[in-house]
């Protein structure tokens, strides 16, 4: 790890500590006031498309795949309302939202995510509107208040981000999935673009500084796994996997690659939540925060990490398209969809959705 980017990742933990604790107005507010804005610009048929009850099934069933023929493989339509459905002013407020939800740097990862849908179409002479950066759906589960309990997210290919307030406050900001193909463009005039190339070098790094001894506790797989082992389980679930090596059999400069590759995971989010996760990381006892990885020690040929603890979960995996395809997550055990702060109505949700390449 360069000490250069271990300095930008250091200052944006402390940045996003600080702004998180600087204003009053805290994310709880912004988003309130960005659904607010955004479901007021919506007329009526758009309204029914994007408003869902706060108990609603869907809120809890979510996934990252492509839109073709999703109701018919998964048994559900993809609730919310695309940008396709709005109005050039809809979908200012519609990203204003997403703002809300997530740090600058995450806001910039969705964005280009999106974007790639184009670099799809074209490379695979997609003439169906099966790859469209328009294709991402926008949902608000109950009324935006600062009493009572709603949520909001934004979905599509490559991108499932769920948000869960009760009372003002932001109680829940996962799951947070992350993925792009390409991993990193190889062509063309967008050559070079990687939105998610630091957690991959940074997992490459860790692995990296291991001795063989520990190497023999961490690579708990010499294939890696085609696809992250929750995928887009409605509960994250790691039954009778290899817990891997222990933070605490770590020497500090191996823990510090542990934490910044957390850090990175943790700012996606807006500042007050990614403070939040990167505390519950440092309050974790060490020989519990856990460090897995399958496949390959070289770039480009298929690996998958992960980072364990008891109350969270990062999976990051790259295997599909010659290893240039990557699917991340980070996920909160109890606390999905805020159920661990809201504890009402899911233990009827445990719809598990089947793994899926795209």
């Amino acid at each position: 790890m360069s000490k250069t980017i271990r300095i930008r990742l250091i200052t944006l933990c402390l940045g996003l500590t600080a702004i998180a604790g600087a204003y009053q107005y805290s994310a709880g507010d912004a988003m309130v006031s960005a659904a607010d804005a955004f479901l007021k610009s919506l007329d009526r048929e758009q309204g029914s498309i994007a408003k869902f009850a706060f108990d609603a099934k869907e809120r809890t069933n979510f996934h990252y795949v492509p839109d073709a023929n999703f109701a018919q493989t998964y048994g559900y339509p993809r609730p919310g309302l695309t940008y396709i459905r709005m109005q050039a002013h809809q979908r200012h407020l519609a990203d204003a939202l997403l703002a809300a939800g997530l740090s600058p740097a995450g806001f910039a990862k969705a964005k280009t995510i999106m974007s790639l849908e184009d670099i799809l179409r074209i490379s695979e002479g997609d003439v169906a509107g099966r790859r469209d950066p328009l294709k991402y759906y926008f949902s608000v589960y109950g009324d935006p208040s600062a009493s009572g309990s709603w949520g909001w997210r934004a979905e599509g290919h490559h991108l499932s981000l769920h948000f869960t307030l009760k009372g003002g406050k932001l109680v829940a900001t996962s799951p947070t999935f992350f993925g792009t193909n390409p991993n990193i463009t190889m062509e063309g005039p967008r050559k070079g673009i990687a939105p998610l190339k630091l957690e991959g070098d940074l997992g490459f790094q860790l692995l990296g500084k291991l001795t063989a001894a520990q190497k023999g506790k961490a690579v708990v797989a010499t294939e890696a796994y085609r696809e992250m082992i929750t995928a887009a389980n409605t509960r994250a679930k790691l039954d009778n996997q290899p817990a891997g090596l222990p933070a605490s059999d770590m020497t500090s400069e191996q823990f510090s690659l542990l934490k910044e590759i957390i850090a990175v995971f943790a700012s996606n989010v807006t500042g007050e939540a990614a403070a939040a996760r990167v505390a519950e990381a440092d309050s974790t006892d060490r020989s519990k925060l856990m460090f897995a990885w399958a496949g390959s020690s070289e770039p480009g040929k298929g690996d998958y990490y992960r980072i364990q603890a008891p109350t969270f979960l990062i999976e990051y995996d790259n295997v599909q398209n010659d290893a240039n395809h990557v699917h991340s997550i980070w996920r909160d055990y109890d606390g999905d969809f805020g159920r661990d702060v809201l504890s009402e109505h899911y233990e009827q949700f445990d719809h598990s959705s089947p793994v899926a390449a795209e």
